[in-house]
């Protein structure tokens, strides 16, 4: 049973303003509820970083897209796996366990990064490219349709992309769907071309170096975390450019008392939550598709098993490959 009292006093460290212990009572109820229909179904609860913070309460596993799904596939005794994020990332839960039924709670939860690059406009690309460049390869974001990752050579996360396309063969890369981190890795990597698709995350692409500064005046000793898929006049004011896992890692670890999360405002939330003795500031903005996950529509999706992520089976085995690659090359 969850206990109003004490998620109250957790959950208004996200926003004491919003959570008022009448709202924790009903939250503590819906997650009872939840809790009672995991044991039922034999579920595993997924949470992106990003999500809601009543969600992290009754998550088995709070992290980034890619390592939840790997977390999700190593519960041998699950069959069913809620992923509380967007579609891709439900997709991605599927490559990785075929077996089981795999549930997105809200179906228009999507991406609007993932929906830059259709499979079809990618498969064009890539064969206008390889024309012009023979040894042309192809490394797609985990931020990616199942479709656009089975066409891929490679898959990729925030985390690892740099070391994924250092240690391709290919002296030429299409990096697939997102400019901003396409732009970062080519500064990292100056001896491959890496041609860019021309997509963005628009919570990440509207983030301004100037909300940054101002904080930066009021305090010169904070540490700017910015998420890659930032714009690359953002990434320069930053101390680190990280995943949502590597920032929470970073300032779970640092000898730092005051800390600028730039990127989608979850995190802020579940920092203030699991690192209270430190301070956090925001220079972020809503993914207004990874809002669209509540408690509600969690308890419908464990009552009817839908909406299920489905597969064709050569685009699941494709995708796998591409994923299966970047650990070989990593």
């Amino acid at each position: 049973m969850f206990n109003p009292e004490q998620l109250h006093k957790k959950l208004i460290l996200a926003d004491p303003g919003f959570y008022t212990f009448e709202l924790c009572e009903e939250i503590g109820q819906k997650l009872d509820r939840i809790t009672e229909l995991k044991a039922e179904r034999n579920a595993v609860l997924l949470a992106h970083n990003y999500q809601r913070p009543e969600i992290f309460e009754v998550a088995d596993f709070t992290g980034d897209s890619l390592e939840l799904s790997l977390l999700a596939g190593k519960v041998e005794k699950a069959e069913v796996i809620i992923f509380c994020g967007v579609h891709f990332m439900a997709e991605t839960a599927k490559i990785v366990s075929p077996s089981k039924k795999v549930i997105l709670p809200n179906i228009q939860a999507g991406c609007s990064l993932a929906d830059t690059a259709e499979a079809e406009d990618v498969r064009a690309r890539i064969e206008e490219l390889r024309n012009k460049y023979p040894d042309l390869g192809v490394v797609s974001y985990v931020n990616t349709t199942a479709a656009v990752k089975a066409l891929s050579d490679a898959c990729c996360t925030s985390a690892n992309a740099v070391d994924v396309i250092q240690a391709m063969p290919n002296k030429t890369i299409l990096y697939i769907p997102d400019k901003n981190m396409a732009a970062y890795a080519a500064k990292q990597i100056p001896d491959k071309t890496i041609i860019p698709w021309e997509g963005s995350c628009y919570v990440h692409h509207e983030i301004e170096p100037e909300s940054i500064l101002h904080i930066k005046e009021i305090y010169p000793d904070i540490k700017v975390l910015v998420h890659p898929e930032c714009r690359d006049d953002v990434i320069k004011l930053a101390d680190k450019a990280l995943s949502t896992s590597g920032i929470i890692k970073y300032a779970m670890k640092s000898n730092a008392e005051r800390f600028l999360a730039v990127t989608e405002c979850g995190l802020s939330d579940l920092l203030k939550i699991q690192v209270p003795g430190k301070k956090f500031y925001r220079a972020c903005k809503i993914c207004r598709y990874m809002k669209m996950i509540t408690l509600d529509n969690i308890i419908t999706s464990l009552e009817t098993l839908q909406p299920e992520i489905t597969l064709p089976e050569d685009v699941r085995t494709g995708a796998e490959r591409s994923i299966r690659r970047m650990f070989e090359l990593t």
